[in-house]
């Protein structure tokens, strides 16, 4: 390899190099942005907490 087959592999950006990955990433930090996820899950509090509460 010369080393300007290297430098242009390491500067190359990714949607260039990979368009897949970067269609991924992109997917992924759009769904991040603009959507919320939630997850249920159950607490188990005191019988105390549970009588402050009414």
């Amino acid at each position: 390899m010369t080393a300007e087959t290297l430098k242009n592999l390491f500067q190359q950006p990714l949607a260039e190099r990979d368009p897949a990955v970067a269609s991924a990433i992109g997917a992924e930090l759009e769904r991040q942005r603009d959507g919320i996820e939630l997850i249920a899950s159950e607490n188990m509090v005191s019988e105390a907490v549970l009588q402050a509460q009414g």
